[in-house]
C-alpha cells in the first residue's frame, strides 16, 4: 500500500473511478461495472473527488487521490481469498493439514500478492469465484441434514449473489458460474432420482435452486447496471458511441441539442440523420460541393456527380430536407403534414439543395453497389433518379409516424430498389477521407449499416436559399428533454460492451496462454522515477510449476481409477470416490474453465488473466499431496517419507515467494544484475543454488 505512484492499469480503472466522481458516462467494454462500481467505492470512502490526471505510469500521486482507500477494497479481497480457500478444502472434506496449505498458498503466491495490492479487479474477481464455490459446498453438505433452513436458504442464496458479482466484475466471472451451475444440474439430476424423497419436496428443491442461481444472479446484474446508469447521468467522451436517443438521455452534450425538437418528422422537416451502425465510426449522412472524379484510380469512371458521404463529425453539411415529391416548398405547412412508413420522399441537401439521388453507376470503393450523389444536371443522358421510399424498421404498425431520434428507418430507393448504406470504407484524399456510402441492391436482412436516424430535427421555415443557410447554423430552441427507459438503455449498452472492440495493438507485456501455464512471461507494473526499485507480476514458480502437475496427475490418476471401476475395481473406498469427484469437477473444473477458453479469444492477453485459473490449481494441490499420502503410499515408512518431503516443498515454496519480495513489493533498490537474478524463471536457479 505504500506505493503512491501510477501502477500499470491503475492509470487504466483510475480514469473510471473519476468518472464516477464526477457522474460522467462512460463505456468499458472490458467488462460489466460492478467492479469499476467497488473500486469507485473505495475512492467514495477516501473522499476522491475525481479530480487526477490519469496519463503516466509512474507519474505520483496528488494529495488529493486517497490511494489507500482506492487499493482498499482489492487488498481486502485478497486477503479473505486465504480463509475462503481454507473453507473449501476443508467443506470437501479433506484433511485441516490439506486445508492450511492450500491457505499458505493463496498466502505466499506473489502474483496474487502483487494483483491484491494495487487499485485492479482481479483479485475481486478471484474472492467472488471462490465464494461463490464455498457458499455452494456449505449449501450442499448442509442439506443432508437440514434442507429448506435457515442457513441452508443463507448458502444456497449466497451462491447466486457470488455468482452475479463475479459476472459484474468481469466477463470471465462466467466461467465459474457455468462451473457451479453444471455441479449443482449433476446434484439436482441425482436428487430428482431420490425415491425417499416425495414429488412436492422434489420439485420445492428444485425452484428454490433455479430462484436462487438464475433468477437472483440475473436481477442482480441488472441492478449492477441500473445503479451504474443512474449514478452517470452526465455526458462524457464515449457518448458518440452510443445510439442518438441514448445520448438525448444524458444531462449536456446532444440533450442541449435534441431538447425541444419536434418528435414527428413532417415534409419540409430539416434533419440530421446518423446511421445506427456506427463502425468504423459513428457518422451522420452528408454532403458538399465537391463532386466525383470523373476517372478513379483503376480507371473505371464515375457519374462526376456531387458526393455524398458519411462524416464523423457534426458539420452544417449534414442537415437534409425531407421534401414531398408532389410539392415545390421546402418549408413545413400549417399544419405539419406527417411522414408515415411507406411515403415517397426527396432528401435536399441543406446547404446546396441538390436531391440524393442513385443510379446504375458503380460506387467508388464497392463496385458491387451503386454510387450515392447529389444529383447535377449535366444536361447528358443521365435523368434524376431521387426518389425514396421511406421504411420504418422498428414500426408498430404500416401508419406509423417517422419519429425524431426513435425511428429507426431505411431508405428504399424507388427506380432500382437499392436500399441507402453505410459501406464503412474510407474514400481516398479526394473524398477527403471520409466514409463512403452506397446504394446496396442485394440486400440480405435489416442490417444496422441500412438504418438510419434523425438526431437533430427542425420545421423548416425558411424558402429563400439564404435564409435557409442561416437557419441550419442557428442553434435549435431547447425546452424539453425524451428519455428512454432503463431496460431500452441497459440493452443497448450491453450490446454495446459485447460488441465494441478497440483497435488491439501488439502490447509489450502480452502474451499467449501457452507462456502463462510455464511462467515465460511477466509484467513489470512500476518503476520507480529516481531509484531502480520496481514491481513485477510474477509468479512462484514453485507453486506454478507443482500446481500444473498436480493438474496433470489428477487428470490421468482420474482416468486411471474410471478405468479400474469399469472393470468393478474399487481402488478408494466409497465414501472417499465422491469426494475425490467432487474436488476434482470444482478445482480442475475451474481451473479448465477458467483458463482453456482464452485459446479462443482474439484479443490483447495478459499474465493476470490466468490468476482465476490459478487459484483453482492451487486448491487442487493439496489435495493431490493428501491423496497420494493417503491412498498412494502403502506403508508407514513410504508416508513419513512423503511427508518429510512435502515439508520441503512448502519450505522451498516459501524461500522463492521471499526471494521475489523486492519484485512484489518494491520497497527495495535493485541493481540490474539483482533484477535479473530475479525475474522469471531464474528464480528456479537460485533455488537449485541454494539447496
Amino acid at each position: 500500500m505504500g506505493i503512491r505512484d501510477q501502477n500499470f492499469d491503475e492509470v487504466y480503472y483510475g480514469q473510471y473511478v473519476s468518472f464516477y466522481m464526477k457522474r460522467i458516462f462512460f463505456l468499458d467494454d472490458s467488462g460489466p461495472p460492478f467492479g469499476h462500481m467497488l473500486l469507485a467505492l473505495g475512492g467514495y470512502l477516501g473522499g476522491f473527488d475525481g479530480n487526477f490526471l490519469w496519463n503516466r505510469i509512474g507519474a505520483e500521486y496528488s494529495s488529493n487521490v486517497p490511494v489507500w482507500s482506492l487499493r482498499l477494497l482489492p487488498a481486502l479481497a485478497g486477503a479473505l481469498s486465504v480463509p475462503v480457500a481454507y473453507q473449501i478444502v476443508s467443506e470437501l472434506h479433506f484433511s485441516h493439514c490439506a486445508a492450511m496449505g492450500a491457505a499458505l498458498l493463496m498466502l505466499i503466491e506473489n502474483a496474487l500478492i502483487t494483483q491484491s495490492r494495487l487499485m485492479l479487479l482481479e483479485s475481486l474477481l478471484i474472492f467472488f469465484n471462490l465464494l461463490a464455490v464455498l457458499s455452494y459446498l456449505k449449501f450442499f453438505n448442509s442439506q443432508k441434514h437440514s434442507s429448506f433452513s435457515l442457513r441452508w436458504w443463507f448458502w444456497l442464496m449466497l451462491t447466486g449473489v457470488s455468482c452475479s458479482c463475479a459476472v459484474g466484475i468481469r466477463y470471465m466471472g462466467v466461467f465459474t458460474y457455468l462451473l457451479v451451475l453444471s455441479v449443482a444440474a449433476v446434484h439436482a439430476w441425482h436428487l430428482i432420482g431420490d425415491q425417499s424423497l416425495t414429488n412436492i419436496v422434489v420439485f420445492c428443491h428444485l425452484l428454490a435452486r433455479a430462484v436462487a442461481l438464475l433468477v437472483i444472479p440475473v436481477v442482480l446484474y441488472l441492478l449492477f447496471f441500473y445503479i451504474h446508469l443512474m449514478l452517470l447521468y452526465r455526458s462524457g467522451p464515449h457518448d458518440q458511441i452510443m445510439s442518438s436517443a441514448f445520448q438525448a438521455s444524458l444531462e449536456g452534450g446532444l440533450a442541449r441539442i435534441t431538447q425541444g425538437q419536434p418528435l414527428e418528422v413532417a415534409f419540409g422537416s430539416q434533419v440530421t440523420l446518423r446511421n445506427i451502425f456506427g463502425k468504423p465510426l459513428p457518422c451522420w449522412l452528408h454532403s458538399h460541393q465537391s463532386t466525383y472524379p470523373m476517372i478513379y484510380e483503376n480507371g473505371r469512371g464515375s457519374s462526376h456527380q456531387q458526393q455524398v458521404t458519411c462524416y464523423p463529425f457534426k458539420d452544417v453539411n449534414n442537415w437534409w430536407i425531407v421534401k414531398d415529391p408532389g410539392r415545390h416548398p421546402l418549408v413545413v405547412s400549417n399544419p405539419p403534414r406527417p411522414v408515415r412508413h411507406g411515403d415517397i420522399v426527396q432528401l435536399v441537401h441543406g446547404m446546396t439543395t441538390r436531391f440524393l439521388n442513385t443510379h446504375d453507376v458503380a460506387a467508388p470503393l464497392s463496385p458491387h453497389s451503386q454510387e450515392v450523389s447529389c444529383y447535377v444536371d449535366y444536361n447528358v443522358s443521365m435523368p434524376a433518379q431521387n426518389l425514396w421510399r421511406l421504411d420504418i424498421v422498428n414500426r408498430e404498425s404500416d401508419r406509423d409516424i417517422w419519429k425524431t431520434i426513435l425511428s429507426e428507418v431505411r431508405f428504399v430507393h424507388v427506380n432500382t430498389s437499392a436500399i441507402l448504406k453505410l459501406s464503412g470504407a474510407h474514400l481516398p484524399d479526394w473524398g477527403f477521407r471520409q466514409l463512403e456510402v452506397v446504394g446496396e441492391k442485394l440486400s440480405r436482412g435489416h442490417h444496422e449499416s441500412m438504418v438510419w436516424n434523425v438526431e437533430e430535427h427542425r420545421y423548416g421555415k425558411s424558402q429563400e436559399q439564404r435564409e435557409r443557410e442561416l437557419e441550419l447554423h442557428l442553434p435549435t430552441q431547447v425546452d424539453i428533454s425524451r428519455n428512454l427507459s432503463f431496460m431500452a438503455k441497459f440493452s443497448e449498452l450491453q450490446w454495446r460492451m459485447l460488441t465494441l472492440r478497440s483497435e488491439d495493438s501488439e502490447h509489450k507485456y502480452s502474451s499467449t496462454p501457452l507462456e502463462w501455464v510455464t511462467l515465460d512471461t511477466n509484467i513489470a507494473y512500476w518503476l520507480h522515477p529516481r531509484t531502480s526499485a520496481q514491481i513485477h507480476l510474477l509468479g512462484n514458480i514453485v507453486i506454478w510449476d507443482s500446481a500444473s502437475l498436480a493438474t496433470a496427475f489428477y487428470a490421468l490418476l482420474f482416468l486411471w481409477y474410471l478405468l479400474r471401476r469399469q472393470r468393478s475395481i474399487c481402488d478408494l473406498p466409497e465414501d472417499a470416490w465422491p469426494r475425490w469427484v467432487l474436488a476434482g469437477a470444482l478445482c480442475a473444473g475451474g481451473w479448465a474453465l477458467n483458463y482453456l477458453p482464452f485459446f479462443l479469444m482474439e484479443k490483447t492477453l495478459f499474465l493476470y488473466h490466468y490468476l482465476p485459473a490459478l487459484a483453482f490449481q492451487i486448491l487442487l494441490l493439496p489435495i493431490v499431496l493428501q491423496h497420494i499420502s493417503d491412498h498412494l503410499c502403502r506403508t508407514q515408512l513410504q508416508r513419513s517419507l512423503f511427508s518429510a518431503l512435502v515439508v520441503a516443498w512448502y519450505s522451498s515454496a516459501c524461500h522463492v515467494s521471499n526471494t521475489l519480495r523486492p519484485l512484489t513489493y518494491g520497497d527495495r533498490s535493485l541493481s540490474p544484475g539483482e533484477l535479473q537474478a530475479l525475474r522469471w524463471k531464474d528464480s528456479w536457479d537460485i533455488l537449485i543454488r541454494k539447496y
